[in-house]
Parts: structure tokens; C-alpha cells; sequence
């Protein structure tokens, strides 16, 4: 679970957690966040999503991370936009009117970057990484961001002895026990979605659910922040 592995992925075109449309849990329970239009978003591990644009849409400011050069300049592509480019210590920020994508590596993102982002969606990068890297992720990339972020986090419940991720099975139990120490967790909706995955059916996937959390940060010090 190394850089090269998702570069080879999107090489290969083996980009099976990409949607073509929206995803309708984030236009379902988005505007439950009550986020201020103008209000700066964070996308870790973007990809070329369309929920980015959808967000722009609603009048937010998209900031994105994404290893991949190729998954952004496809996202260019399939948008019709010209993204003007400039280097950081970061890495490379690709931007167009309300939309940043930083090419480079999420756990980078230090808390001075991550600062205005009071909001966080997060739909396929938890699920990407297996425990320990998303014990990190949780601790140091939403750990930096501030007080009273609030943000939507979509996750699979599958047995995991079943399939080999990623995606990766994130129980309840995981959500509540990394997010709790610094975020209010609510489950706002869980659905079981095995009859509309087949490739999770054909693998010998038994159960497949999804779940949504709305995430609001608690007030105090930003431990993980440095």
C-alpha cells in the first residue's frame, strides 16, 4: 500500500472506486453540515471525482489531494478545464476557479494548509488504506484540521476475512474509536448495497453494507496538528 501501488493503479486504469455520477449520500445529507457557502472543503485522496464539482456547484471551495498526475489531468479532461499550475514544497497545485488539487502526498498536508478548510468529505479514502495507515490518517491529516471542522465520512461494512481491499471494511466500532478522542461522530445512515455491487457479489462477498457519519471537530487544541 505504497505510492507505486496507486500510480500503477491508475496506470492501469484499475479505477474501480471512481463514480461516473455524484454521489447521491453527498447530495443526500451534505447541507445537513450547515457549512456557509464560500467555505473551503477538503477532498483527501480526490482522485478525479465528480463530487468535486458538485461541491464547487453549491458555491464551495475545493481543495483536493491526489497522488496521481494522471487522475488530475483526466479530471481536467473530462471537465473541460484549463487548471493553471504552480509548484509548492507541497507539490504541485492544479487550480480552477473553486477547485485546488495538491498533487502530492495527503499526509504532507500540514495544519497551516489545512487551516481555512471547515469542511472535510471524505468518501473513499479511509476505505482505501489498510488499519495502520488509517490510524495514521485519521490522527495526523484530520488531526491538523481546525476547530470546529465539520465534514461527511462514507465507509463499507463488509466481512472483511472475505475479500482482500482495498476498499477495506471500516466498522462502526473503528469510527468511533479513532474519530472520538477529537470529533462528535453521528451515523446518519446505513444501507445494505450487496445487490447493487456485483463485483463485491462475484468475489464471495456475503454482506455489504455502506454507512455515513457526519463529523463535527470538537473544541480544544489540535494534538495531531504540526
Amino acid at each position: 500500500m505504497d505510492h507505486a501501488f496507486w500510480l500503477q493503479r491508475w496506470r492501469e486504469g484499475r479505477i474501480g472506486f471512481h463514480r461516473n455520477e455524484v454521489m447521491p449520500l453527498l447530495q443526500r445529507h451534505w447541507d445537513s453540515l450547515a457549512l456557509a457557502r464560500g467555505s473551503r472543503v477538503l477532498v483527501p485522496l480526490c482522485g478525479k471525482s465528480l463530487d468535486m464539482i458538485w461541491l464547487a456547484a453549491q458555491g464551495y471551495r475545493v481543495l483536493g489531494v491526489e497522488l496521481s498526475a494522471l487522475a488530475i489531468a483526466q479530471f481536467a479532461s473530462d471537465n473541460a478545464l484549463a487548471m493553471q499550475v504552480h509548484a509548492s514544497p507541497l507539490g504541485r497545485h492544479h487550480v480552477a476557479g473553486a477547485i485546488e488539487i495538491i498533487e502530492g502526498d495527503a499526509f504532507a498536508l500540514d495544519a497551516a494548509t489545512l487551516a481555512d478548510c471547515q469542511g472535510v468529505y471524505d468518501r473513499a479514502a479511509l476505505i482505501a488504506l489498510p488499519p495502520d495507515l488509517r490510524e495514521r490518517y485519521v490522527d495526523e491529516l484530520h488531526g491538523r484540521l481546525p476547530t470546529d471542522c465539520r465534514g461527511l465520512l462514507i465507509t463499507l461494512e463488509y466481512p472483511q476475512a472475505e475479500k482482500q481491499g482495498p476498499p477495506f471494511s471500516v466498522e462502526e466500532v473503528e469510527v468511533r474509536t479513532s474519530f472520538g478522542p477529537r470529533w462528535d461522530v453521528a451515523l446518519v445512515e446505513r444501507r445494505d448495497i450487496l445487490a447493487h455491487e456485483p463485483a463485491f457479489a462475484a468475489e464471495g462477498v456475503s454482506a455489504l453494507s455502506t454507512a455515513v457519519y457526519r463529523l463535527q471537530r470538537k473544541d480544544g487544541d489540535r494534538a495531531g496538528a504540526r
